[in-house]
């Protein structure tokens, strides 16, 4: 294969597309090795519509051929917030400064940007179309003679109404000599059952095991009544009888007794209704009327007069009249295919939504109550309702202890009542001056580059106590923590002794009380540790919410394990009751824990923004508690609100060695944001307060550790940062020794002693430049000068400022800081990335080599960090891939890279529905840039250089997996230029330059040696690009030159031959598939009139407008010539793989039906092309070569006494007939013993005549038509799919073309292809015929689950791509399934699935049944002469008799029966001569078939026979002008004979 594909060696070599496409060409055609299909160049569609314009406009069905109008449009779709408000806050875009956060920030505000194709509904598989055109109602059911009872009647599984009861009776016996005394009773097993013809019969058996020897039978139509006779036995009853012989039967109980009468009356009630509606009486096994020619309904007293008027309304039947009946209540066949019942994707659109914010299992957490034992009044005057005696404060959070980590924010609560909240002075805590602040300075929160948000209001949010919480991996290791803090008072045991000792509580109550109201009103605003308790939250990893165990009891916090680290081993231990040794102190904490209902209304983010819905007038909101998600890439998503907190963690400050200060044991830190380091500048107003607090602070106190110079923290201040940050933003930390003594009365100057400054530490904000999560070690200074945060290797020129150090700058202070910004980013080469960039922008410093740097350096950022800002990395690398210059071919080879590997890993992470929400809404073309660059002209040109790279193969394989990301932002990108410049109104040629065009014939014969020649090194990933190379043409057929894209296909087809082996052969049929579902594929193709001159255009059109074809019109193109696979192009491309797809393997054989087959279903059943009348017909002109090529493969069809399976697993001879009501053959022999076989022409006819032998079409005329078919040997017979598809597909074609072209057709092909056309109708009676339920409840084809193996389906089902592609490919693994897959496989079909396709299988060959009929009566019609020639005695007569006794040698459903004989009585009329004149053998024929129908179980079928017998017998009387009917005479006693013997 690589010698003959020798054009793939050039492809990394600098050359033009059109030598690339000769390359193509002479590699293949000079090669002896591989057959190359002959390629057609198509059209110059644009010139011909241009030039057929007013031919076009004026014709009656224009919209078949004009492209609509509103095809694609653009459109701006609000982004849908959940907040009230904007989260990006208004001052954003002014403030930032970086182009990081700019793009971030636009990325937030900017609405999304969508390509609407507003046919795209058309673009798939016909399962997927929005509103199937023929929604089928209740199909009705067919009656036929093979579900009638292929057995005895008294056999048990040959009543087809089901035993309706059955158990043991005794019986009677019949012999009347006896009185009924004397009778004696026989134990026997008695079945009811219902039999064909509606009535029931009473079946016994010797035992319930026996079905096969019935020992009598009780046919319950001869019964009169059912009445119990207790003289003759106990529970015994009577069956009267019309004859006067009762039966006598009685069971062993008389509740058994009174069941079987009840039920017994139920089946002569029945029997009585059918008669009274007219029904025929049932039919008894010793009914001598059953061998009598049959009567049809209400017609026995009139065969005993002379005139027979009943018979009278047949004089009355026309041709007109006939059709009319036929028509009435017609399926359309294509309704009937199974597959059109397998699925049904209706409506179903791919999930590709806009970026949202996403939530993992939300749940709410409401605070109700916290009491301990220890309560007493509050209110000096003790007329209170008992409370806790102090104040105590409750935080929330969720740990992972799989994780050892924190897993949320803190959620602060504060549940004391008024009163207790009343010992606290009101104010914040003063800012100590040596901060460098004033505690009196107001500071404004719209400075300093804060945000302004219009947030809730404060007064809502002073006192929350419901959270919602969020949790994006459940499982059973996360815990709901809840810490209590109090009022700093002393240390902690010291605190909980009055709430452990409970033997005095009167007077510890008022101790406690006493001691808090003075430590509140001294030191309100410091906070110790208390308590905790934990609860589990989920009972499994469903998330399944345990919403009914209760939290632990109150746990004494251990001054000595407060870090996290603690608690977790702490909360690990409370999983093992044996190991918990925890101090209990009593009392209850009362928090409830629940999902959140989906209606939840007057909730707020995590920043204080409303979110809808949200009443104004509310009394209380729901808090949202940030998440801090898992780190795994498949756990993210791409930010979409504005959000920038930082969240500061104390941990640990050493100071036990320390001799700086001579007191610093109750250790407060403060925190405060600032931005700048001089001299009385105060901190920022950014802080979060907590409850009672206003919402923003200046500053934050940890707990405090009494008596502890080691002290541990495990508080976390929350921080709104500015929009901007700069490099003297830093976090500022100031430690206070408090004061705790307490004495009698407090003073003023006791007040001021409370706080004792010990020192300092600070950390700046960013690092190089860009902020970053860290734990931190930090030194603490004792004092504070301006201009602390001198850096000494940014600016060498400043003095250091004196600062003094403790323990010469140790690291004593440690702190952990975690970012949570959605502005900016930590990782360091994304950060780099933007920042050169951004110098390039501005300056235009930047080096095109350094940004090749920055862009490799990308391919390190982690997985995680790219999803979270996926949408604007990608925009940006977009922006820098049309950034083209003279070096810019590097630059766009190397973000395409990056690209790349951004996609790979998103479909490695499973994350690929981020990208297509990307492509759909956000990729938008820069429309700003000077540069006349596109995106799509740079993609194609950058793409087509990395799949000529063959060093970087991996690279190269990754962009052929995931080619489908790039075809749709080109395809995108293309549609985006033309909305943009109005070039949607220009003509086609001129909407895109020469460039473009020579890009993407560069770019697909790039691609065609990776399918072609490595599709066994990578077979995904050919098959990927197979099909996104396919979605990617029909998109250009959409925007492009039509032409142009038309010589795209045929490039693509140049890659292949006839040889290839089936895996290649599956790719071209699945790009076929794929291109022919474009949603406008009826324009494509053009299906209009083509002539060679203006005179014949003109006569051309009238009579394709008014479709009245005469027989000197030119216009039919009923053959696939040179010149109709030009002028409609896609569909003659597609007939000739077709043909050449018939004579490969059984799979590709398959595969090529299935493509025609779905095609024309979805033609059927469009809703566009369903409105007018003539529009179906205008639709199959386009496929009326299909008929020559059924003409060439019909042997293969109809290969003569060859042994075969049918779809439904039955085993027959083609030739043979399976209808059990009589053995006789399709192929029966004549009266005269001449054989007449189907396909065949009878010995002594003429072979002179213009109409030659009826049988295998002759190949060689075929060819010398100029057919562009391939002449390939078949390679076996076709398949059962095969046929039935094939057949489907021309039957289809058949009842929706014209009388009038059918007409035309017949006059202008030649003799022999008639006779062809004849026979395949013969061919579809004997395909479609119905087989039986009891066949097709028995048929199980092992060999469909080999041909039809997942392997298969994996091979040909490309990976899910894009829009029209996304649910196309989801179908392709059923497009080639056998019909029998219906049924289920596994364990044998069901009732309800063997019925459904009973139901389906007898309605389809009624169908065909009465198709055939239609087009034999039009037929009969208009070659009247020619059938009349020589007296009815030449090959078409004999054709077309055939086809009619076919009609009645295969049983048909009781429907079909009468339109069959309403046709023979026309037929009888219309042609006497050959009947009743010419030779014998059509008259005999007939008389024997005849009578084998006056033979049927069918009443409806006898009744027809017998009168069309009678009907013979008159014509024959009234032709011999009523001397005689002596032929019929004869001929009936001859075959009766034949029957008889």
């Amino acid at each position: 294969m690589s010698e003959v594909r020798k054009f793939t060696k050039r492809l990394s070599k600098p050359g033009t597309a059109a030598e690339l496409r000769q390359s193509v060409s002479e590699a293949v055609r000079t090669s002896i090795a591989v057959e190359q299909p002959k390629i057609i160049e198509p059209l110059d569609y644009e010139s011909v519509v241009f030039q057929r314009k007013a031919q076009i406009h004026s014709d009656p069905q224009r919209d078949l051929l004009l492209w609509p109008a509103d095809d694609v449009s653009e459109a701006q779709i609000d982004r849908q917030r959940r907040t009230i408000v904007p989260s990006v806050p208004q001052n954003a875009e002014i403030e930032a400064k970086s182009l990081f956060a700019k793009e971030c920030i636009k990325m937030y505000n900017t609405n999304w940007h969508v390509i609407n194709y507003n046919y795209e509904a058309y673009s798939g598989d016909f399962r997927t179309l929005p509103c199937k055109g023929m929604k089928m109602e209740k199909l009705p059911s067919q009656v036929f003679e093979v579900d009638e009872g292929e057995e005895d009647s008294s056999s048990l599984c040959s009543q087809r109404g089901g035993v309706m009861k059955q158990g043991w009776l005794l019986k009677a016996n019949f012999n009347n000599s006896l009185s009924v005394s004397m009778k004696v009773f026989k134990r026997r097993y008695f079945y009811l059952s219902q039999l064909p013809d509606g009535s029931y019969i009473l079946n016994s058996y010797k035992d319930e095991k026996n079905y096969k020897e019935s020992k009598g039978s009780i046919y319950l139509d001869s019964c009169i009544d059912v009445v119990t006779c207790s003289k003759m036995r106990r529970h015994s009853f009577e069956l009267k009888m019309q004859e006067r012989n009762s039966h006598y039967l009685a069971a062993d109980s008389e509740a058994e007794m009174e069941e079987w009468v009840s039920t017994l009356k139920q089946a002569l009630q029945s029997t009585m209704e059918d008669r009274r509606n007219g029904s025929e009486p049932s039919e008894g096994s010793l009914d001598e009327d059953s061998i009598s020619l049959g009567k049809p309904e209400n017609v026995a007293e009139s065969f005993g007069r002379s005139l027979h008027p009943e018979l009278m309304k047949y004089a009355r039947e026309t041709e007109q009249l006939n059709k009319m009946s036929r028509n009435e209540g017609r399926q359309k066949i294509f309704t009937l295919d199974p597959e059109m019942q397998r699925l049904d994707f209706s409506g179903i659109e791919p999930d590709v939504k806009p970026f949202e914010e996403r939530f993992g299992r939300r749940i709410m957490v409401s605070c109700h109550d916290l009491t301990f034992s220890l309560q007493g009044c509050v209110s000096e005057k003790n007329d209170g309702v008992p409370t806790n005696v102090e104040p105590f404060f409750i935080s929330l959070a969720l740990f992972d202890l799989s994780k050892g980590c924190k897993i949320s924010a803190d959620f602060h609560v504060d549940l004391n009542p008024a009163c207790v909240r009343d010992m606290i002075q009101d104010g914040s805590p003063g800012t100590p001056e040596a901060g460098g602040g004033d505690a009196n300075e107001t500071v404004r929160v719209n400075g300093h580059g804060l945000p302004v948000i219009q947030r809730v209001a404060e007064s809502l949010l002073r006192f929350p106590t419901q959270g919602i919480f969020s949790v994006t991996n459940p499982h059973t290791d996360i815990f709901l923590l809840a810490r209590v803090e109090k009022v700093l008072q002393n240390g902690i045991t010291h605190c909980a002794e009055p709430y452990i000792k409970t033997s005095d509580i009167s007077k510890a109550v008022q101790k406690v009380l006493k001691t808090a109201k003075q430590t509140c009103q001294r030191l309100g605003q410091y906070r110790m540790p208390f308590a905790w308790a934990a609860k589990q939250v989920f009972k499994d990893s469903q998330g399944s919410l345990d919403t009914d165990g209760k939290f632990s009891p109150l746990y004494r916090q251990d001054s000595s394990k407060i870090s996290t680290e603690d608690l977790i081993k702490l909360l690990t231990d409370l999983k093992k009751p044996e190991k918990n040794k925890l101090q209990i102190i009593p009392g209850q904490i009362n928090i409830s824990v629940e999902c959140v209902p989906p209606d939840l209304s007057n909730s707020v983010t995590s920043s204080y923004i409303p979110v809808k819905p949200f009443e104004e007038q509310c009394e209380r909101v729901f808090v949202e508690v940030e998440e801090f998600g898992p780190e795994e890439a498949r756990y993210n998503h791409p930010f979409t609100i504005y959000k920038n907190h930082l969240y500061v963690y104390p941990q640990q400050l050493k100071y036990d060695n320390q001799k700086t200060f001579a007191k610093a044991r109750n250790i407060a830190v403060c925190v405060q944001f600032k931005d700048s380091d001089e001299e009385g500048v105060g901190p920022l107003k950014c802080i979060y307060g907590k409850p009672g607090d206003p919402l923003f602070t200046t500053s934050a106190f940890a707990a405090v550790l009494h008596h502890n110079q080691c002290p541990e923290f495990y508080d976390e201040i929350k921080i709104e940062l500015p929009v901007h940050l700069h490099e003297k933003h830093h976090v500022l930390f100031t430690f206070y020794h408090i004061s705790c003594e307490v004495g009698n009365k407090p003073t003023t100057k006791k007040r001021e002693g409370v706080e004792t400054l010990v020192g300092f530490s600070w950390t700046p904000l960013l690092k190089d430049g860009r902020i970053q999560s860290s734990d931190l070690h930090l030194p603490v200074s004792a004092n504070l000068p301006a201009g602390y945060m001198f850096d000494k290797s940014q600016d060498s020129k400043k003095t250091c400022p004196d600062i003094k150090w403790v323990e010469n700058a140790k690291p004593l202070f440690k702190v952990r800081v975690n970012v949570a910004s959605t502005i900016y980013t930590q990782d360091l080469h994304l950060h780099n990335f933007f920042q050169h960039c951004q110098l390039m922008r501005s300056a235009s410093q930047g080096n095109p080599a350094e940004l090749v740097k920055y862009l490799k350096c990308l391919h390190a950022v982690e997985t995680q960090v790219i999803i979270k800002f996926l949408p604007t990395v990608l925009v940006q690398l977009f922006g820098v891939l049309t950034m083209a210059n003279k070096e810019g071919q590097d630059i766009a080879v190397n973000s395409t890279r990056v690209i790349i590997h951004i996609v790979s890993q998103c479909h490695e992470e499973c994350l690929e529905h981020h990208l297509r929400s990307f492509v759909k809404y956000v990729f938008r073309i820069n429309t700003s840039s000077e540069n006349s660059v596109t995106t799509h002209e740079v993609l194609a040109t950058a793409v087509t250089t990395i799949l000529k790279q063959t060093a970087d193969s991996n690279t190269c394989n990754k962009l052929l997996k995931y080619s489908w990301f790039f075809f749709e932002t080109m395809a995108k990108s293309m549609a985006q230029h033309l909305q943009d410049g109005n070039r949607m109104k220009m003509p086609r040629a001129q909407r895109f330059p020469e460039s473009f065009h020579q890009a993407l014939q560069s770019l697909l014969l790039s691609i065609m040696p990776h399918i072609t020649i490595r599709y066994m090194e990578i077979p995904e990933e050919a098959r990927c690009v197979n099909f996104s190379l396919a979605n990617f043409i029909k998109r250009c057929l959409t925007f492009m030159n039509r032409g142009f894209a038309f010589s795209l296909i045929n490039d693509y087809m140049c890659g292949f031959s006839l040889k290839d082996p089936k895996v290649l052969t599956e790719m071209k049929f699945d790009f076929l598939m794929t291109v022919c579902n474009h949603e406008h594929y009826i324009p494509l193709n053009l299906p209009m009139a083509f002539g060679r001159t203006k005179l014949q255009r003109v006569q051309d059109f009238i009579s394709y407008a008014a479709e009245c074809f005469g027989v000197v019109d030119q216009s039919l193109e009923y053959s696939l010539t040179e010149d109709y696979c030009k002028n409609h192009f896609l569909v003659g491309l597609l007939l000739r793989e077709v043909a050449d797809g018939l004579q490969a393997c059984p799979e590709i054989r398959q595969l090529a039906v299935a493509t025609l087959k779905n095609l024309m279903i979805k033609h059927a059943i469009d809703d566009r092309y369903n409105a007018f009348k003539n529009q179906q017909a205008r639709i199959c002109l386009l496929y009326l070569p299909l008929f020559e090529l059924l003409y060439q493969n019909m042997s293969q069809m109809n290969s003569p006494r060859q042994l075969r399976r049918n779809s439904l697993g039955l085993t027959y001879r083609d030739d043979l007939s399976v209808d059990s009501r009589r053995s006789s053959s399709i192929v029966d022999k004549e009266p005269t013993g001449v054989v007449a076989q189907n396909g065949h022409s009878r010995k002594g006819e003429s072979r002179g005549s213009m109409y030659g032998d009826p049988g295998t079409p002759d190949i060689n005329e075929l060819n010398r038509r100029g057919s562009t078919m391939s002449t390939v040997p078949a390679a076996g017979r076709l398949g059962q799919y095969e046929i039935r598809g094939l057949l489907l597909c021309y039957l289809n074609i058949v009842r929706s073309l014209s009388d009038e072209t059918l007409t035309a057709y017949w006059m202008k092909v030649n003799p022999q292809d008639i006779m062809n056309f004849l026979s395949l109708l013969e061919i579809c009676i004997v395909q479609f015929r119905y087989v039986g339920k009891r066949s097709i409840s028995r048929s199980q084809e092992p060999w469909v689950s080999k041909l039809f193996t997942s392997d298969r389906k994996s091979q040909t089902m490309p990976v899910l791509r894009g829009r029209g592609s996304f649910m196309q490919a989801k179908l392709q693994q059923f497009s080639t399934m056998d019909t029998s897959l219906t049924l289920n496989m596994a364990g044998g079909p069901t009732d309800a699935e063997t019925n459904h396709q009973s139901l389906l299988e007898g309605n389809m060959s009624t169908e065909a049944c009465l198709t055939v009929l239609d087009v034999l009566s039009l037929f009969t019609q208009s070659f009247k002469n020619q059938l009349l020639d020589n007296e009815g005695h030449n090959p078409l007569m004999t054709k077309v008799f055939d086809t009619y006794l076919t009609l009645l040698k295969v049983g048909q459903s009781e429907a079909a029966i009468k339109h069959i004989f309403a046709s023979l009585r026309a037929f009888i009329i219309k042609f006497q001569v050959p009947l009743f004149k010419g030779r014998v053998t059509l008259c005999g024929s007939l008389c024997y078939e005849v009578l084998k129908c006056c033979m049927s179980k069918l009443s409806v079928l006898r009744g027809e026979a017998s009168a069309l017998l009678y009907l013979l017998m008159r014509n024959n009387f009234d032709y011999t002008k009523r001397k005689s009917f002596l032929r019929m005479h004869l001929q009936v006693y001859d075959d009766s004979f034949r029957q008889i013997s």
